[in-house]
């Protein structure tokens, strides 16, 4: 199991440089960036020049937001200047966001997903071999590369490309169309091993080679007021994720449909304050990880040991680094190879 970080939402550019370089100081093994207030290929660039060993992921970039061609080019730049270290994250955001923000076209949003995975690596197949760009499908055509917008080869490889998903039809996609998968965070042991690990199986059959990344809660402080200050931070990040409908999936695997009802009202009505208040011990238990760092680490371990390839804390308060650091040597020393994949 490796160990990975990434840069706060929050994060500055520059910022968000200086947390790559200092992620590999510490010894993790991977740094993600998100696409929240910043675009994530102009963060990795910046990580990529300023690492030079740690694995660079992006968690996630908003594919509809953008063209398989534009994707395609930015990955590649980046699988360049960090000489081989990049993984390409996609996810596919919501229609509301890719509509109204983006102003970009929605439907059929695994299909469209495995059709724009195919067109990038189309892409990159022309530019890897000068063979002719010939890729038609239902949501994207790209027929046209002349060499003087083909970059060639890329002499460390393509990246790999790993998919963001909850539901069943989207992790099929994964299984089908890429190398890895990324885990929402707003996820449990039980959601993993009944929806996440079947559907991955019966698309792809087993997953020896397959990159499984999961983010988990974890609910840790030094003393009783930092502890209450990060269940708070954990209640109200997991009614965030619960108030919204595409994550429904695994709030009624456990037989909490009501609640996503409710948390979904509240958030129409910005009731975000009062919406942690509706996550109860059990919700938050199956959710989150708590404890001493030893305790939270051990904890990962015994739910996800034997199923993912690797994983991060998803702490949504602040946080020790000394505690962060603590987990993740205690990960390192318990973790075991992967044994039902």
């Amino acid at each position: 199991m490796l160990i990975d970080t990434g840069a706060s939402f929050a994060d500055t550019l520059l910022a968000a440089e200086t947390a790559a370089s200092a992620a590999e100081a510490d010894g993790f093994d991977g740094f993600g960036v998100s696409e929240t207030r910043h675009d994530p290929f102009t963060a990795l660039t910046l990580a990529a020049r300023a690492t030079s060993a740690i694995t660079l992921r992006s968690e996630i970039v908003v594919a509809f937001a953008r063209s398989p061609m534009t994707v395609a080019a930015a990955a590649n730049d980046i699988q360049l200047i960090s000489e081989g270290r990049f993984q390409l994250g996609l996810g596919s955001q919501v229609r509301p966001h890719i509509e109204r923000r983006f102003s970009m076209p929605w439907s059929h949003p695994a299909d469209r997903m495995e059709e724009f995975i195919g067109a990038i690596r189309a892409i990159w197949e022309c530019w890897a071999t000068g063979g002719p760009l010939a890729f038609r499908g239902q949501f994207y055509h790209h027929t046209l590369m002349t060499d003087f917008f083909n970059p060639g080869p890329n002499q460390h490889g393509n990246p790999g490309v790993l998919l963001a998903a909850v539901g069943e039809r989207m992790t099929a996609v994964a299984g089908r169309v890429a190398d890895g998968m990324l885990c929402h965070g707003f996820t449990t042991e039980t959601y993993v091993r009944e929806r996440t690990l079947p559907a991955l199986r019966a698309a792809r059959g087993r997953l020896d080679d397959f990159i499984l990344c999961l983010p988990v809660f974890a609910v840790m402080g030094a003393d009783p007021e930092s502890r209450a200050a990060a269940e708070r931070g954990v209640r109200g990040q997991i009614a965030f994720y619960g108030s919204t409908p595409s994550y429904r999936p695994v709030l009624e695997l456990h037989g909490w449909a009501d609640l996503g009802d409710r948390l979904n009202t509240m958030s129409r009505r910005q009731e975000w304050a009062q919406m942690a208040d509706l996550i109860t011990d059990d919700v938050l238990d199956a959710f989150a990880v708590s404890g001493t760092p030893a305790e939270v680490a051990a904890g990962i371990v015994a739910r996800y040991g034997d199923v993912i390839t690797r994983t991060s804390l998803y702490t949504p308060y602040r946080t020790s680094h000394a505690d962060m650091l603590t987990v993740a040597a205690a990960l390192r020393a318990a973790a075991t190879p992967s044994a039902a994949r």
